[in-house]
């Protein structure tokens, strides 16, 4: 079964992305590497500050319009209860192209 996620990735200025994506480790690649232009590659977020896993595509797309939403007081809030160090998550994995499957849920929808 596919897992899906909303995600906040931070630059080292803090300036912050939301997205959503079915293979997160494929996304936070993605992110790195600066493959997708656009807002995430001009600013050169590339830490991942924050995920959400969920079931439902549905749940998660609803999450990442509320994130969205919120000011960004509101997001740095969310971020610090699970990651108050602003620390990349993904130091934790094995291995970043590892399947999503191998990836530790950090937070449940």
């Amino acid at each position: 079964m596919r897992e899906y996620y909303v995600y906040i990735m931070s630059s080292h200025r803090r300036a912050l992305y939301i997205g959503v994506t079915n293979n997160l480790a494929a996304r936070v690649l993605q992110h790195r590497d600066g493959t997708v232009p656009g807002f995430s590659s001009r600013y050169k977020v590339t830490h991942l500050v924050y995920a959400e896993s969920f079931k439902y595509v549905e749940d998660a797309l609803n999450r990442e319009k509320q994130v969205k939403r919120w000011r960004r007081e509101k997001k740095v809030n969310l971020i610090m209860a699970l990651n108050p160090g602003w620390n990349d998550l993904t130091d934790e994995w094995e291995m970043l192209g590892s399947e999503t499957s191998k990836i530790p849920p950090l937070r449940s929808g």
